[in-house]
């Protein structure tokens, strides 16, 4: 049995999100949590409250054992990219793109 979160319209770089996702495919959802709030990065919130979310999702909904789920699944897909713009020299206009990921966690149990 599996669950999963997602959050959408996250305001991260999917680039960036992979760098920390990368670190905790596969691993025990206790493990997972200690190494993503011990990473340096701006994207741990979020990728950690999505972990949260799914643990909760699995424990709550489905009554699974919180000792034996560990991250089967998880990735951070591009999502939508606010475009602006900043002015430059000789009125001209340089473009700034805002991106965003939806961030998928799915947790199952081992057996």
């Amino acid at each position: 049995m599996e669950v999963r979160a997602i959050a959408k319209s996250v305001r991260m770089s999917p680039r960036k999100a992979k760098l920390v996702i990368d670190l905790i495919r596969g691993k025990k959802v206790g493990e997972a949590i200690a190494i993503v709030s011990n990473v340096e990065s701006t994207v741990k919130e979020p990728i950690l409250k999505v972990l949260k979310s799914a643990i909760a999702n699995a424990v709550n909904n489905k009554e699974l054992d919180a000792e034996k789920l560990y991250v089967k699944e998880i990735y951070a897909n591009p999502g939508q990219i606010y475009k602006r713009m900043r002015p430059r020299a000789k009125g001209s206009g340089d473009r700034i793109l805002k991106r965003t990921c939806h961030v998928t966690v799915v947790v199952a149990e081992k057996e």
